[in-house]
């Protein structure tokens, strides 16, 4: 019961941060759900949430959905979320999530780098605009969670964030339902994953109609500023859980000891160990193992 309470208001937060930061709760939540529910079952729940949250907020902020971007955006994101949950049922999604958080790690330049004094609304071409979605598609039915990665698109279109937030809600909506029924086709929807699904959508309503009241007060710049340091946190995340996951799936360990004037190191992966020796200040040894050659 208090890992459910504390799935409750860890959701609460995260969708509240979700809004300002302009997504990222998935992200968020991956690890806390992870200690609830099988890996493969927590895409399932955050798209339970994540949907419920897109309806709250197309409801909130229905009049600054971009349609020009969400027609050509949608479509072709549907298909490729298909793929993504069979996929899943088929791979590991470890390492996608290790190579999306380096890239969600790129942000941190923008940090530092000075604001633009106006943001302008830019054209796409349409083509970009299906193979975005494809992507966006492809990722979020193999992970669950996506919104942070493609907030850099959002903004070079020079979206506000009212509009930022409704279309991004527009585009994913249908994208989640879909992903829900083909997690129950795949079988990675179990009766646990629905009740904590249902928790956090519970968490995201409460908090897109908090944000309703809360976004008017909150400048464009800092928006955008506080959207690129979740990437970048997100990614850090990312990297650390997923880097954990890979180095128990494939058995990686690293020795490390030291006396008087010897070294050693060593990094064990699946069969092979790699080590490295320094003895008596100069010599330098390296060396390569494997199981099957210590069998015989």
């Amino acid at each position: 019961m208090l890992l459910w309470f504390l799935i409750l208001v860890a959701s609460t937060a995260a969708f509240g941060l979700s809004a300002v930061s302009g997504g990222g709760a998935g992200l968020i939540l991956i690890p806390l759900l992870g200690l609830a529910l099988p890996g493969n079952q927590v895409p399932a729940t955050l798209s339970i949430g994540t949907a419920a949250s897109s309806a709250a907020r197309i409801l909130s902020f229905r009049h600054a959905i971009r349609w020009n971007i969400v027609r050509h955006f949608a479509p072709t994101a549907l298909p490729f979320a298909g793929l993504g949950v069979w996929a899943l049922s088929c791979m590991n999604p470890a390492y996608l999530s290790l190579l999306l958080g380096l890239f969600l790690m790129g942000n941190l330049p923008l940090l530092f780098r000075k604001p633009a004094s106006s943001y302008t609304v830019a054209t796409v071409p349409v083509a970009k605009l299906h193979m975005l979605g494809a992507a966006a598609g492809f990722i979020s039915g193999f992970t669950g969670a996506v919104g942070l990665v493609f907030n850099g698109f959002y903004y070079r279109l020079g979206l506000r964030k009212e509009e930022i937030i409704a279309t991004r809600a527009a585009n994913e909506i249908l994208l989640h339902l879909l992903k829900i029924i083909f997690y129950a086709i795949f079988g990675l929807l179990s009766a646990q994953a629905i009740v904590a699904g249902l928790a956090v959508a519970m968490a995201a309503i409460l908090s897109s109609m908090g944000m309703k009241y809360l976004l008017p007060y909150l400048h464009d710049r800092l928006f955008h500023h506080i959207g690129h340091a979740a990437m970048v946190v997100a990614g850090i995340m990312m990297v650390i859980i997923a880097g954990e996951q890979i180095a128990q799936q494939e058995n990686i360990t690293v020795h490390f000891a030291h006396a008087d004037e010897e070294v050693a190191a060593s990094l064990s992966w699946q069969e092979h160990t790699f080590a490295l020796e320094w003895e008596n200040g100069g010599e330098l040894e390296l060396r390569h193992d494997t199981q099957k050659a210590n069998q015989l």
